[in-house]
């Protein structure tokens, strides 16, 4: 394996990127989130304007996104209140909730293993994509396809534990290109990493930012031109080691 070189996209901070968090809502107060631009709850009553995150889970989401794209604009849209469940219809109701609001990119630290899903997921993908709106999604869950994950437009993201978090790197997986991040969250001075939040969320997360880094470099902000600058970042980082 090539040696890990630390942050692609060095130059970058995710300016003019809007990003939407889709979890468990953010507290902007805490000190790796830094501001929140706005957001949403959309829960099976409707949706409200009280984003607060009672789980924590979205909050080390956002503080993860914020320390790789610093200058990015971060909107919490809560699906999770008293537990990390929701159901499809919020979750596509979430992800319309993005497009309609011009997110560029959708981070997505969650994913089902119901193939019945599928048929819906493709649709507001293809309407996601067509609108310049990229998401980012876990490629798998216990060594299963995840959707929306493992879908076509989709940033497909899998778990490597040796990634440092500073960087990320590109394996091909049926033949599209898998994204492999740190499942680790910015730390918390006196808390082991083992005993922080970890997985597959926060290697989403991690990958986000750098998302929001290629979508600020490239003009077309479509899934194919940042998969793309994505894949040529890693390969100029380790020709360059």
């Amino acid at each position: 394996m090539p040696p890990f070189l630390p942050f692609p996209f060095a130059d970058l901070t995710g300016r003019g990127v809007r990003v939407a968090i889709i979890d468990s809502g953010i507290h902007p107060a805490h000190p790796h989130v830094g501001s929140v631009a706005g957001g949403v709850h959309i829960s099976v009553q409707g949706e409200s304007e009280i984003y607060l995150d009672y789980l924590g889970h979205g909050t080390a989401v956002a503080g993860a996104i914020r320390e790789k794209a610093p200058d990015a604009s971060l909107y919490a849209v809560k699906v999770f209140d008293q537990a990390l469940t929701t159901n499809i219809e919020t979750i596509i109701r979430a992800i319309e909730w993005a497009i309609e609001q011009q997110m560029h990119v959708i981070n997505l630290s969650l994913g089902t293993l119901n193939p019945a899903h599928r048929e819906r997921f493709e649709r507001i993908i293809a309407h996601a994509n067509a609108a310049g709106c990229v998401i980012v999604a876990a490629r798998e869950i216990s060594g299963r396809d995840s959707l929306p994950g493992c879908l076509p437009f989709v940033i497909g993201v899998g778990l490597d534990w040796d990634c440092p978090r500073e960087t990320y790197r590109s394996v091909m997986m049926d033949a599209r290109p898998v994204f492999l991040a740190s499942g680790y969250p910015r730390s918390i001075p006196g808390v082991a990493p083992e005993r922080n939040l970890n997985g597959i969320s926060f290697a989403v997360a991690n990958m986000t930012g750098f998302v929001a880094r290629a979508a600020e470099a490239v003009g077309e902000r479509s899934s194919a031109a940042v998969e793309k600058a994505l894949i040529e970042a890693v390969a100029d980082t380790v020709r360059g080691a």
